[in-house]
């Protein structure tokens, strides 16, 4: 990488790091250039908008999650495995983020009645994530792993409302063992999709 490279990776970090902690509305030009060392004009010369940048800091937060959760878990089978390797990977990035917080998340609660370039970008990716593991959840039908008349969207419902509460339950109520419960909920919900015949 170049150095002007380097820098704007650098910013992007401290970006996300502080996107995390305070949110994407509380991720000022101002802030970042403090915690980089740096001039207002410095930072702005890496991006033309804080509207630009606060999108480079949910760009990088996707690739983050897929590297962490989505391609790992796509080299499991095909089927149940895969869709296992999913919720896992993805309940160990929630257990970590409870201190730090989940951009996705918070950004939810920012974004959902505030149109705009944002917005878009951030629903976007939830979609991605969301169409990925109804196409799993598909994949585990057709391979006979969950029931024939299993429904993939409901079945993703029910897994994001048990990320939606470890997120709650160990953030803001501070309550001890959430991914636990969720690990155990996940195992029911699945017992209850499983294909006996299998």
């Amino acid at each position: 990488m170049r150095k002007g490279e380097m820098t704007r990776a650098a910013i992007l970090d401290v970006a996300l790091e502080l996107a995390s902690r305070d949110g994407l509305e509380g991720l000022t030009i101002g802030l970042l250039a403090d915690r980089m060392n740096m001039s207002k004009s410095g930072v702005f010369a890496h991006f033309g908008s804080r509207e630009d940048l606060q999108i480079e800091v949910l760009k990088l937060y996707h690739r983050r999650f897929e590297q962490e959760i989505f391609f790992p878990s796509v080299k499991e089978p095909r089927g149940l495995p895969r869709l296992e390797a999913m919720f896992k990977h993805w309940l160990k990035r929630v257990s970590v983020e409870i201190a730090s917080g989940c951009i996705y998340i918070s950004g939810a609660v920012e974004y959902d009645d505030r149109p705009g370039p944002i917005r878009d970008e951030l629903v976007g990716m939830v979609q991605i994530w969301q169409n990925a593991l109804v196409r799993c959840a598909r994949q585990a039908v057709d391979c006979g792993d969950l029931k024939a008349d299993t429904d993939p969207q409901q079945l993703v419902y029910e897994m994001y409302g048990l990320v939606l509460a470890v997120h709650h339950d160990a953030r803001f109520l501070r309550i001890p063992g959430a991914p636990d419960r969720a690990h155990r909920g996940f195992a029911r919900l699945i017992e209850n999709y499983r294909n006996p015949a299998k």
